[in-house]
């Protein structure tokens, strides 16, 4: 039986939506989570408020979430303020940062060029190392470029391995930004890249529509990899995906898949289904 990773996204699944979600609401939400079983929570993010007002109460969150199981937490930054303020937490266990591979969104979600994020790469990993937490990199628009910049394999390949030999980021998320995979591309980059690196855990953050999802899980899977980013429902995505029925991978057909395929979720059933009803109330749009 294989062993796979699931990282629930409410943090994700939340950023976008405009009326504030009130916090005991967010914390009764991502405590039911953590009864789930999920390896990690992407629970919240130490970001500008201006630029995520959603997530301004996430020191707040965390005083109040259930930290007593094995399930471990993960917070994004986007700059190494974010790092420094995320990693006075000692229940938080991974930062999570948004590396693109297309200058012009690297740009748009962090206002900086590739140059500058490299630099803040650096540091970050720094503060990471000093606090002992563990970098979690994104590999954003590592699917596709929307903006007319040069995309290919080896593009994506490139920077992986820049990555972990020159800043030893041993995590490293494959994260389709606007829901442009395809089945071929998912296999074409985890088959070369995951026996390239086999010191680095890959993983996939894909945005899709719902009726993609299972294809994509089954491409990921056989090219090797075994960890799965989700949010329930599907809660959530890039508000910049062209098609508004890209979202998040849905948990339950990432789930459903791994289930029927033999795999080990480590998810607990009936504490999934309270999840996804309470997850009705907090998500009541989609």
């Amino acid at each position: 039986m294989s062993k796979v990773k699931i990282i629930e996204c409410p943090r994700d699944a939340m950023q976008g939506i405009k009326e504030f979600i009130p916090t005991d609401l967010k914390v009764k939400y991502i405590n039911t989570l953590l009864d789930c079983g999920f390896d990690t929570i992407d629970f919240g993010s130490f970001v500008s408020p201006t630029s995520i007002p959603q997530m301004r109460d996430t020191a707040e969150v965390l005083k109040q979430l259930n930290t007593n199981n094995s399930t471990k937490l993960l917070a994004i930054i986007a700059n190494q303020r974010g790092a420094s303020d995320a990693a006075q937490f000692e229940e938080i266990n991974y930062l999570g940062y948004p590396f693109s591979i297309s200058q012009e969104f690297q740009k748009r979600n962090t206002n900086a060029t590739m140059e500058e994020s490299m630099l803040r790469l650096e540091e970050i990993q720094t503060i990471c190392v000093k606090n002992s937490k563990q970098l979690v990199v994104y590999l954003s628009m590592g699917f596709g470029n929307p903006y007319g910049e040069d995309w290919n394999p080896e593009i994506v390949y490139t920077y992986s391995q820049m990555l972990y030999s020159k800043f030893g980021v041993t995590i490293q998320a494959l994260s389709d930004t606007i829901g442009c995979a395809k089945t071929e591309d998912v296999e074409n980059l985890f088959s070369s890249l995951i026996p390239a690196l086999p010191n680095v855990e890959f993983g996939a953050h894909l945005h899709t529509r719902k009726e993609n999802a299972a294809s994509l899980i089954a491409s990921a899977f056989a090219s090797g990899c075994r960890r799965y980013d989700s949010a329930i429902n599907g809660y959530g995505g890039c508000p910049m995906a062209s098609d508004t029925l890209t979202g998040n991978m849905p948990t339950e057909i990432v789930l459903n898949w791994l289930q029927k395929n033999n795999s080990d979720t480590g998810i607990h059933e009936n504490a999934f289904q309270k999840a996804q009803e309470l997850a009705s109330l907090v998500f009541p749009i989609h």
